[in-house]
């Protein structure tokens, strides 16, 4: 059968100056594993704007996962057989994070194993359906005929991931699988009502209520399966002291290990509440801090359309601010959309998300989700308070995600473009608050609360990403954990843990990341003294793609050492 990606071309690093004999040899082992990964998961080659197979799901059993993990073990093999001498110094440093890349995620599959007790065809469903909807790369026929080819293939994929299943199943991660089936039939529901509209043929278009009706048959049927899941369930999910831990070295965080990054965490929790405290008097010196921030969430739009008009509102101020300041680099290519989230994700993302521009497309525009509620919660509008707005927006937007990575696309590296890095791609989100506010944007007392209140929000993310993950907090205690130091409300929170519970590491990346880039930061300020420039360090760092900061910091010293600026200190080290 002929490869239908074979005539996609995939992007590599240009010839090193001094190019090594085996330079060659390393990109063609990156680009022919992501070939593989495309083929056997299209929705990843959608995500990337690769189109090729858009109407297709992949194989979702057990048997299939296992055969990419050993594939992904012979491929670790091959490029750590060759020889760094025969690199060049650009193909070295591709071919660790390479390394580091496949490590991490043999450990997921092969140790941590989450995939066996948790079922996620329904998630992986919505959003393979919810890119080829919300992204507009094609005629809408085109994307609706992709669409109904997926809804045809659903009812199969549901079954393969059947097979996955070992041992009990932990019975709160399929609690939220038969949430999210029961909510993915209304996203259907909207997309066929759109075709019911559009100049789709009435062949396409029965085709597409069969697909419809044939796949919302197959997630009840699912629903069911998992629901039955749940009696011989477990409540034990966490992942234990030793594992944690192994995936605290392998994610490199500079040297630190649960203990120290715990420490960070209770250290900077009672530093933001110290300072929340600070700005609430200095908001109003006669009222409590509770009354205070009761008082700024309370100032919110009316509506949810009313807050997506504040969020565009908010984001193109901020751009307009960094361009201004010379902050950092814009791309005049960069173009961003704000919707509202699906109601498949709204358990699962409280308040906003990002999804990056195609590496792959010629248009690249970013998709920033924001949620309208959880569950219909009828306070759910103070967490789209205007302060919070501007937070948010930085932090999605610019200079956070969407700039940082709609330049990292630009990178040619297939070995960055797979990088596992929260902690520098969410860590330049929070970073990118504390930077606007010390530049001057909206820089506010009320403003200033909510900076300090989401910073709370992110130290506790690190408290309970160990604790939890160790197995020394449940989730209640966890939920209560963050309604008393938040203040937020307790859907959201209860949205919020949910999530911490199958992400180990991840959450706490945030504030992590943004206390390693700070230290990076007064690195390079100590290393090059005047010639130190925010904006080129800026620029250096999102040009070097989402990667980890330990590597950052190797691109940083190369990128000075080849520039000629004085690296003394780098030479001694």
């Amino acid at each position: 059968m002929s490869d239908p990606l074979a005539e996609v071309r995939l992007s590599r690093p240009g010839p090193a100056g001094e190019a090594g004999p085996l330079d060659a040899r390393l990109y063609d082992l990156v680009e022919e594993r992501l070939r593989r990964i495309l083929r056997d998961s299209p929705p990843v080659a959608t995500f990337l704007g690769i189109h090729e197979l858009d109407d297709r799901l992949g194989d979702g059993s057990r048997d299939a996962l296992l055969g990419n993990a050993a594939a992904d073990r012979a491929h670790l093999a091959a490029v750590e057989a060759l020889d760094p001498a025969l690199l060049s110094g650009d193909a070295r440093f591709e071919r660790d994070l390479e390394i580091h890349n496949v490590r991490r995620v043999l450990f997921d599959i092969e140790t941590i194993r989450t995939w066996e007790r948790r079922s996620t065809a329904v998630d992986g469903l919505g959003d393979a359906l919810f890119l080829l909807y919300a992204r507009d790369f094609a005629p809408l026929d085109e994307r609706l005929a992709s669409f109904a080819g997926r809804l045809e293939a659903a009812p199969r994929n549901l079954v393969e991931h059947r097979s996955r299943r070992v041992g009990p199943q932990v019975r709160e991660w399929q609690t939220q699988e038969v949430e999210s089936a029961s909510s993915l039939p209304a996203f259907i529901d909207e997309v066929v009502g759109v075709a019911a509209t559009a100049s789709l043929p009435p062949i396409e278009r029965r085709r597409l209520e069969r697909a419809a009706d044939a796949a919302k048959a197959a997630l009840a049927d699912h629903a069911a399966w998992v629901t039955d899941s749940l009696e011989d369930g477990t409540d034990d999910w966490p992942i234990g002291p030793e594992a944690y831990e192994e995936l605290i070295r392998l994610r490199a965080f500079d040297g630190l290990d649960g203990d120290d990054i715990l420490a960070m965490g209770e250290d900077l929790l009672a530093r933001e509440k110290a300072a929340r405290v600070s700005v609430a008097a200095e908001i109003d010196p006669n009222a409590d801090e509770a009354e205070v921030v009761d008082r700024v969430k309370s100032d919110h739009p009316a509506t949810f359309d009313g807050a997506l008009a504040a969020y565009s509102d908010a984001m193109h101020r901020a751009r307009a601010f960094i361009i201004e300041h010379g902050l950092v680099s814009v791309p005049d290519d960069e173009h961003l959309d704000v919707v509202p989230t699906p109601a498949y994700l709204r358990n699962l993302v409280p308040f906003a998300a990002y999804f990056d521009p195609p590496k792959f497309e010629s248009g690249r525009t970013g998709l920033y989700i924001v949620t309208p509620s959880v569950n219909g919660e009828e306070r759910a509008m103070r967490e789209h308070n205007y302060a919070s707005i501007s937070n948010t927006s930085i932090h999605e937007a610019y200079p956070g995600h969407h700039l940082q990575l709609h330049v990292a696309g630009k990178h040619p590296s297939l070995t960055r473009l797979q990088a596992d890095a929260p902690e520098f791609t969410e860590g330049w989100g929070m970073y990118s608050e504390l930077l606007m506010r010390e530049q001057g944007f909206d820089d506010g007392p009320r403003a200033r609360l909510m900076l300090h209140t989401d910073a709370i929000w992110r130290a506790c993310r690190i408290v309970l990403d160990v604790r939890m993950h160790r197995g020394e907090m449940s989730i209640d205690e966890s939920i209560h954990f963050l309604v008393r130091n938040t203040s937020f409300e307790r859907a959201n929170a209860r949205a919020e843990v949910r999530r911490y519970t199958f992400t180990p590491t991840y959450q706490l990346s945030y504030l992590l990341g943004r206390q390693l880039i700070l230290e990076l930061r007064a690195d390079e300020r100590r290393r090059l003294g005047n010639a130190f420039e925010l904006r080129r360090f800026h620029d250096a760092l999102l040009d070097a793609g989402s990667i980890p900061i330990s590597f950052q910091r190797r691109a940083l010293r190369g990128t000075a050492t080849r520039s000629g600026a004085a690296d003394t200190a780098a030479a001694a080290r």
